[in-house]
């Protein structure tokens, strides 16, 4: 199988991986968001073919956030919802794919461990701007119905704190352990070749 087929049937599994684990993430619940297990294939998609499949990866993780989770938000803003959506996975999962290239030759483990950081951070960061630019007044009043002096504290404490550090801890643990069982797998495939 030559490489454009590999990264071809590579990415297109880790697509489908992807629907299913958020299409599953709707009943993992912590605080008033769900947790995303779906920045791990992202990850691996990242350290086995690039910033590119990272972008596509993250599109489609967006993508079924749209039709899956952000009914409050498409209610509120549909086009603000979906710019938000569909920025925060490509951008996390490119983003990543960036990190992991800048350091993959001096250290495979720790770029991995760098993408699996900057995935959740720039998923959460665009998730925040995005409330903060198109959100903002709903968020006033979530923020005061929930006892929040500061809509600020309550986006980040109420909205993205505790999913946020599950997510990291998840991403730096699972897509560290995927990768390098991927990488001995293909490792060993190749010395039996």
């Amino acid at each position: 199988m030559n490489n454009k087929t590999k990264t071809i049937v590579g990415v297109g599994l880790l697509t489908a991986i992807v629907v299913i684990l958020q299409a599953l993430a709707v009943s993992i619940r912590f605080g008033v968001f769900n947790i995303t297990l779906v920045l791990v294939p992202v990850i691996v998609g990242v350290a086995l073919f690039g910033p590119w499949a990272g972008a596509w990866l993250g599109g489609v993780f967006g993508l079924v956030v749209l039709f899956t989770d952000a009914g409050v938000f498409l209610a509120i803003n549909a086009p603000g919802t979906v710019a938000t959506c569909m920025l925060k996975g490509m951008l996390a999962g490119f983003l990543a794919g960036l990190a992991y290239r800048a350091l993959e030759e001096k250290n495979k483990l720790v770029a991995v461990i760098v993408a699996g950081v900057v995935a959740p951070v720039v998923n959460t960061g665009v998730f925040l701007i995005g409330c903060r630019l198109f959100f903002y007044p709903t968020i006033q009043e979530w923020a005061a119905g929930a006892g929040f002096a500061n809509a600020g504290a309550y986006m980040i404490f109420g909205l993205a704190g505790l999913n946020f550090l599950v997510e990291l801890a998840i991403n730096m643990i699972l897509s560290t352990v995927v990768v390098r069982i991927i990488g001995f797998g293909l490792k060993s495939l190749n010395t039996q070749a």
